[in-house]
């Protein structure tokens, strides 16, 4: 947290100063916005309820939007029962001259959401409070199946940007609008070390965005709990952009440089077919806002629902262009997820992207006619003892390798294991004991037996050792702002920002990388909107974090 006392933003004064002037040149009451927006915070902490949030904001709320349907405690009923009227309600405010008539009626201004941010503001504090009171919206994800959420490991992240681009390209948005973004910080005094930080929207089951947004646009859906924003019921208050603790909101402040009309094309299919990267659920919550609307990373629900075909769900653009595997997607409430069995075993799910395994039908040409003893096969095929029991002691440490969520959803990590066990299966169908004292031992992987002949079998400590030995084990397990309350669906793994971290350049300048824009033609990438805009934004390059 912030630890400036004058500011009620984690990002701190500046930050808030800087959202300030922005909503000031709205058409939208400046103090309401930030008043809800601190006090959407008190929420998530516990020191106001959800009740008497909604019914101090009511009536301002009214007076300034013409209708209130914030999905809070006492609310939220009555917002999902009126939430298919609320588009026909807010255009009969909003709109006198149709749909175009209603998104140039707002003033518009710098797309926020930039990347440079106090990084202070995510460092540890204190635990969170066991005595604050759980929200509707936490005891509601708890019965939830489904919750879509990342693990990520920023000891492994190389900071190439690919995920940036894959998620620039997919979503067709505009240069400067980055709803993954990844930067370098050192963090002061004697520890000048360089650390990473990747960061995407939270996907909050608590999110403060959504407490304070009038029209429902920003929600969370019950099916996997997504955190999403209607872009046919935004009306581009931004109220949501100064209660998010994260800065990861982005408004669109001109045309789109890719038409509606074009999105669909760009994905090789016609509107409203499968794989048309817009509609999820009845609701346009993907790819890029149109013109006076919010936006920000999404999770690619169309891939979670399926519409871009069964091999997408649990899958997003980010992750499939990972290299080193440093983003895991999943279900969280799955403990056979990506995302899950990542988080329980790190080092584990490190060596499983580490490991190249031979294929069976190769091992099975290698072997032909070789004795069955370990020298014997290792003389014989391109393995060495190291790899062996690399690939070992990955299926000693796993519960059940290749096991898979019941949901439907991908599972590179199980891809990977099937992968080592088809090798180990095509050495045992070959005769080599993989069990054996003679193999095991060897390779560090247990004990010699006792001076009775007893063997214990593989020791799980070992091979625990060898792969954090292998491939490191992260310094530490994280979420960000976690006190605050707003129960972040991103588990990070590696070293978390401190008071005194301070962003500095990249290993790859985002000016320096492009990505295939909707044309074929090359798309440069920035990392802060306002270099693409003249008008004033959140973030300037360079400042003081």
């Amino acid at each position: 947290m912030s630890t400036d006392d004058e500011s009620f933003h984690p990002l701190g004064s500046e930050w808030e100063g800087e959202l300030e002037e922005m909503l000031d040149d709205t058409e939208y009451d400046t103090d309401l916005g930030l008043e809800m927006a601190k006090d959407a915070m008190r929420v998530t902490k516990g020191e106001l309820s959800e009740a008497e949030f909604h019914e101090k904001y009511h009536d301002d709320v009214m007076a300034e939007f013409g209708e209130d349907q914030r999905p809070t405690q006492e609310a939220y009923e009555q917002a999902k029962a009126v939430e298919d009227g609320t588009f026909s309600r807010m255009l009969d405010k909003f709109d006198g001259d149709g749909e175009d008539g209603r998104r140039d009626m707002m003033k518009k201004m710098g797309v926020g959401g930039a990347a440079f941010v106090g990084l202070s503001a995510w460092s540890a504090s204190e635990d969170p409070d066991p005595e604050a009171s759980v929200s509707t919206a936490q005891e509601d994800a708890e019965q939830r199946d489904i919750q879509w959420g990342m693990t990520l490991d920023l000891e492994q992240c190389d900071g190439c940007l690919s995920c940036v681009t894959a998620c620039a390209n997919e979503n067709q948005l505009d240069s400067g609008v980055n709803w993954m973004y990844v930067l370098d910080y050192e963090d002061g005094g004697a520890d000048t070390s360089r650390n990473r930080l990747i960061r995407p929207c939270q996907h909050c089951t608590d999110a403060p965005c959504e407490k304070v947004c009038p029209t429902t646009a920003r929600h969370t859906r019950e099916s996997d709990g997504l955190v999403l924003t209607d872009y046919d019921v935004c009306i581009g208050c931004r109220y949501c952009q100064v209660a998010c603790p994260y800065g990861v909101n982005y408004f669109q402040w001109e045309e789109p440089e890719v038409p509606e009309t074009a999105i669909a094309d760009h994905m090789g299919v016609e509107p409203g077919e499968e794989g048309d990267h817009m509609m999820s659920q009845g609701r346009w919550v993907d790819s890029r806002a149109p013109r006076g609307v919010m936006s920000k990373c999404t999770m690619c629900p169309t891939r979670q629902d399926g519409n871009m075909g069964e091999g997408s769900i649990g899958t997003t653009a980010c992750q499939d262009a990972c290299p080193p595997g440093a983003i895991q997607f999943g279900n969280v409430h799955d403990d056979l997820s990506d995302a899950s069995k990542y988080a329980d075993n790190p080092s584990r799910g490190r060596a499983l992207w580490n490991i190249n395994p031979p294929s069976a039908s190769e091992l099975e040409e290698e072997l032909d006619g070789v004795d069955d003893d370990l020298e014997s096969v290792l003389e014989a095929t391109d393995l060495d003892e190291d790899e062996l029991a690399f690939m070992l002691a990955i299926d000693i440490t796993a519960e059940e390798m290749g096991a898979r969520p019941d949901n439907g959803e991908q599972s590179q990590i199980a891809d990977r294991e099937d992968d080592v066990s088809d090798a180990l299966g095509a050495l045992e169908d070959h005769g080599l004991d993989l069990d054996s004292p003679d193999v095991l031992v060897p390779l560090g992987l247990a004990d010699e037996p006792d001076d009775d002949g007893e063997f214990d079998g593989p020791d799980e400590d070992d091979a625990q050792n060898l792969l954090e030995n292998e491939v490191g084990s992260p310094e530490s397990n994280f979420k960000l702002l976690e006190d605050i309350g707003t129960n972040p669906n991103i588990t990070y793994l590696g070293n978390e920002p401190g008071p005194r971290a301070e962003q500095v350049d990249g290993p790859v300048a985002y000016e320096d990388v492009n990505y295939q824009g909707h044309h074929g033609e090359e798309v440069d990438i920035v990392d802060d909107r306002k270099e693409v805009l003249d008008e004033y934004t959140v973030g300037l390059t360079g400042r003081s974090l």
